[in-house]
């Protein structure tokens, strides 16, 4: 059996004083935006909370599907590169960026590049190369094949979209495709929601039918995103059968917001080709934020 965690949307505070060059941007939006909602239900001691229940858990790896940062300064991108080291070791955990990670134009590639170990193919370049696609890396931990896709991009003020483009889609198909033949259970990562209507216009997928095609064409087991902040269930058709989509709510929310306590999913990830069993257990922060509990549990048999 391998276990797997899933976490999402560190979102890791607190904000870092900015300067006035750095609030010239797309920034001024999102730091008003902290100062006046998120900052109230967005907190460190959440997120300390939920990566300690993991770790008391110990899983055999670690999903983080994006949004590590808030605004993408430098300082916010150093730091979240020293927490990654407490986290656990790159070969134990699987990161992707969201749409947070790429805030302004340059963000991107300092987060990959700052990052790069935990998003360190198996058999990509030991060290960050500005010329080379990062994205999709595979990685293979027992009979679990991790798939890493970015949906990463900058983006105007007021959206908070991501893009799937056809070159990434034609080497994840690629993937895919060689995990199944090698009788490998398949997880795809990625930040935005597959999935049409999972949310707003403006912080949509863009290529959304494209990433459908490459589930279909491709085949997985399990697909596992962030971004929408909400703990949600959804599927994709394969030629090997429907594939569940799991969301995960913010590592870093409180109880008492809008949207669901801070928490993460551990899937058990058994069986074997034409016959994977996957049951998934997600733990939620309590309503007083000082403890996780199991809230739900889920079977799945993927491929059925």
């Amino acid at each position: 059996m391998f276990r797997l965690a899933h976490a999402s949307d560190i979102h890791l505070g607190p904000l870092p004083a900015l300067t006035l060059l750095e609030l010239a941007s797309k920034r001024i939006t999102g730091f008003v935006n902290w100062h006046r909602n998120r900052r109230r239900h967005l907190f460190a001691n959440t997120l300390d909370i939920v990566m300690n229940d993991i770790e008391r858990r110990d899983p055999d790896h670690l999903a983080i599907t994006g949004d590590l940062v808030n605004l993408a300064a430098r300082i916010e991108i150093d730091t979240v590169a020293k927490w990654l080291e407490t986290i656990g070791k790159p070969e134990n955990v699987s990161v992707v960026p969201g749409n947070h990670d790429a805030y302004v134009p340059g963000a991107y590639e300092r987060s990959t590049k700052s990052w790069y170990a935990y998003m360190r193919g198996d058999n990509h370049p030991a060290d960050w190369d500005e010329d080379f696609h990062v994205f999709p890396y595979l990685r293979v931990r027992d009979n679990v094949a991790i798939i890493g896709c970015s949906t990463a991009v900058a983006t105007p003020p007021f959206a908070a979209s991501g893009y799937f483009g056809r070159r990434q889609a034609r080497e994840t198909v690629n993937l895919l495709r060689a995990a199944g033949e090698a009788g490998l259970f398949r997880v795809v990562m990625i930040h935005h929601p597959p999935i049409e209507g999972a949310t707003s216009f403006h912080k949509r997928m863009i290529g959304i039918r494209r990433f459908a095609a490459t589930i279909s064409s491709g085949g997985a087991e399990l697909v596992l995103h962030g971004h929408t902040h909400l703990n949600t269930v959804h599927w994709l058709r394969a030629a090997n059968g429907p594939v569940p989509v799991v969301g995960i709510a913010s590592a870093s929310q409180g109880p008492g917001g809008h949207k669901p306590p801070g928490g993460y999913n551990m899937f058990s990830i058994s069986g074997g080709p034409g016959h994977w069993n996957l049951l998934r257990e997600r733990y939620e922060l309590d309503q007083y934020g000082d403890d996780l509990l199991l809230a739900e549990t889920t079977r799945f048999q993927p491929g059925e």
